[in-house]
């Protein structure tokens, strides 16, 4: 099989890419494709081939991070929306708080496995006014199995480290860190929407030397798909994993149990925190550094509390 083209890392290039394949067809060449669910199945069987050969040709291209443009779009994000729309209903508020240029998106991390990022990425893809592309940082663990962490790159995750979120922002792209990491997600149900710790601001320090805005957001609805009833720590030290859990329906239904309860999130973006008028120096001042990273922890706490008073249910 051919090899894909690689090429330098370019936002800018991604987005006028994306921006152009979403472009609209003239009405009557809609028209002639034919309307209704055959005009649908056909176009989907054609989008399809089209997909397949281009893969086998090579004909696309990942850039040096690993993301794969033309995978991410036509395989991975399908599947993904048909989540965030049908099954968890996700009703995602303050998008235009996001602004076009370089953006670090700071969200709290909860559900047992990281679901909440791959529909921050659909949210921002498929409703931001300029159809952005989000691109998450992942822990190391993530990349260590053979599949999920080569989908994981394809897909535009790269490693949680100071040096790739500043190159990312640096091009001017929106990045994803979820600052609790595995004691977010891995946390007990009981604990819910109680935020860990934040460590020791690192993407206060990558936004700092930057110089990109610092935008909240706060997720409900992630935490009921997996409620955490315990934690087999054993279990979990066996397999090298972060934790190993117990939840209403896993293990007890074997492979059904990793389905997720269908509950209704609710995302807000809240209003970002600018850091230009700090200069790159202050990202080597730990006093600041600690001060802005607890006025977002604060931000995203505070928020979440005021979400959590007006949610009306968790399913519906």
């Amino acid at each position: 099989m051919p090899d894909a083209q690689v090429l330098p890392f370019d936002g800018d290039r991604h987005r006028r890419r994306q921006a152009h394949e979403h472009e609209e067809a003239p009405r009557d060449e809609r028209d002639e494709a034919g309307g209704g669910l055959g005009g649908d199945v056909e176009r989907a069987v054609i989008a399809g081939l089209d997909f397949l050969r281009r893969r086998l040709a090579g004909d696309y291209t990942v850039d040096e991070t690993g993301f794969d443009p033309d995978l991410t779009d036509h395989l991975l994000l399908p599947v993904l929306r048909g989540l965030y729309e049908g099954w968890f209903r996700v009703d995602a508020r303050g998008l235009e708080n996001v602004p076009d240029g370089g953006a670090l998106i700071v969200a709290n991390h909860s559900g047992v496995l990281p679901m909440d990022g791959l529909m921050l990425v659909v949210a921002l893809h498929d409703h931001h006014p300029s159809m952005r592309r989000l691109r998450l940082l992942g822990a190391d663990f993530l990349f260590r199995w053979p599949v999920f962490g080569q989908l994981a790159r394809s897909g535009g995750v790269t490693v949680a480290c100071n040096a790739d979120a500043e190159r990312l922002l640096g091009h001017g792209e929106a990045v994803g860190v979820f600052p609790e990491g595995f004691k977010g997600v891995g946390k007990p149900f009981s604990e819910r929407y109680k935020l860990q710790r934040f460590g020791r601001g690192g993407f206060v320090s990558a936004a700092l030397r930057t110089g990109v805005p610092i935008v909240p957001c706060s997720i409900v609805g992630a935490e009921e798909t997996y409620p955490m009833l315990a934690d087999l720590r054993p279990l979990a030290r066996l397999l090298g994993a972060p934790y190993a859990p117990v939840t209403p329906l896993f293990p007890w239904f074997g492979p059904l149990g990793l389905v997720p309860l269908p509950s209704r999130w609710h995302v807000q973006f809240g209003e970002p925190i600018h850091t230009d008028g700090y200069g790159a120096a202050a990202a080597d001042d730990p006093t600041l550094v600690l001060e802005l990273t607890d006025h977002v922890r604060e931000t995203i706490q505070h928020t979440l509390y005021a979400m959590l008073l007006h949610r009306k249910s968790v399913f519906f």
